[in-house]
């Protein structure tokens, strides 16, 4: 298949620090061409991949761009200059480039990233018969279940590139946004009651993420509390792999944590709330375990003092199984047949 692969243009793929779909959208262009598919990804010029890379951005702009309208524009335009080059068009970001496809009439994969809120599910519906679109967890399909799906695929990490340990280190982990939804205060209190040191590699951009750390989050740090900027990816998995464990107290409906599988991949379990597609990533008491938002330090320290019971390499064994590049390769080689096999269209 000849597959147009067009990320959104404000961090490099892969990216350098923050940015999980970044890393999904390298892994599945890398994958996809390694298995004979003719595939051009539309992404930042400071981009690596095994596919054909083409740019207008010569440098990746940042976090601090996100959804900027300029980049998106530039980026849709540039894409699509030539749309007889593809046969088919992967889509992840939502805005100018979603639009400009439907309209074309052209066969569209697009892959829901992002929060289900009540714009994104107007949006989606305007567009549900010109697109077909893959969920990247049951818990995030169920929120928009009228929409066309050509199927439910789990992002995947390249599991051989974390290093898997047993022996781990007395500090606990919280990767991720400082956003009030992410919980990183609560990663903080659990910290505070367990007597344990904590390391936050956290991203502080917008304006909500900096009112909560500086408000909430910072006053309430303990003095063994190391907090680094964004990371790189070696940098990542080292703390990954050395970690007592990896706390992930989110209160949203995230469709699915990739730090969860990653730390997972390392031998490192993950404490974690039920919400969005936390139950179908975890396995409670044998990959990690699911505690309550509303006492998640309390019973966090509880389950820390269980770690015991858990075997690290099932951990890995269950990502190597469900959640590897493999798996998500697989899982879109099929979302791609079935889109390029449907005629004349998807019908919601």
């Amino acid at each position: 298949m000849r597959i147009a692969e067009i990320a959104p243009p404000w961090l490099a793929v892969p990216p350098r620090g923050y940015g999980g779909v970044e890393w999904v959208i390298s892994i599945l262009a890398d994958g996809l061409t390694a298995r004979g598919h003719d595939v051009t990804l539309f992404a930042t010029g400071d981009s690596s991949t095994r596919a054909h890379l083409e740019y207008v951005v010569e440098t990746a702009p940042g976090p601090e761009a996100i959804n900027d309208i300029w980049y998106d524009a530039v980026q849709t335009l540039f894409a699509l200059r030539d749309t007889s080059r593809f046969d088919a068009f992967h889509v992840h970001a939502a805005w100018s480039s979603l639009s400009a496809l439907a309209a074309l009439g052209l066969p569209i994969l697009h892959m829901l990233h992002g929060a289900t809120t009540e714009k994104m599910k107007r949006l989606y519906a305007l567009v549900r018969d010109k697109v077909w679109f893959v969920a990247i967890s049951e818990a995030q399909r169920s929120h928009m279940p009228d929409l066309q799906y050509a199927g439910v695929v789990y992002n995947g990490i390249d599991v051989e590139a974390y290093p898997f340990r047993t022996d781990k280190e007395d500090f606990l982990l919280y990767l991720g946004r400082a956003g009030p939804e992410k919980g990183s205060h609560l990663a903080v209190q659990t910290a505070r009651l367990a007597g344990l040191p904590i390391v936050l590699a956290v991203k502080i951009a917008e304006p909500g993420e900096r009112r909560h750390w500086e408000e909430v989050v910072e006053p309430e740090l303990p003095g063994d509390a190391t907090v680094l900027a964004e990371i790189g990816f070696d940098e990542k998995v080292d703390l990954l792999a050395r970690a007592r464990a990896v706390l992930f107290p989110i209160d949203w409906d995230d469709p699915f944590g990739l730090v969860m599988t990653e730390a997972m991949a390392c031998g490192t379990p993950v404490i974690a709330t039920p919400r969005g597609s936390v139950p179908e990533v975890i396995v409670n008491g044998e990959t990690g375990f699911i505690v309550s938002v509303e006492n998640y330090a309390e019973e966090a320290v509880e389950a820390l003092g269980r770690l015991d019971e858990l075997d690290p390499k099932a951990a890995r064994a269950w990502v190597q199984d469900r959640f590897s590049s493999d798996a998500m390769v697989s899982g879109y080689e099929a979302a791609f047949e079935r889109v390029l096999g449907s005629a004349p269209g998807p019908t919601a």
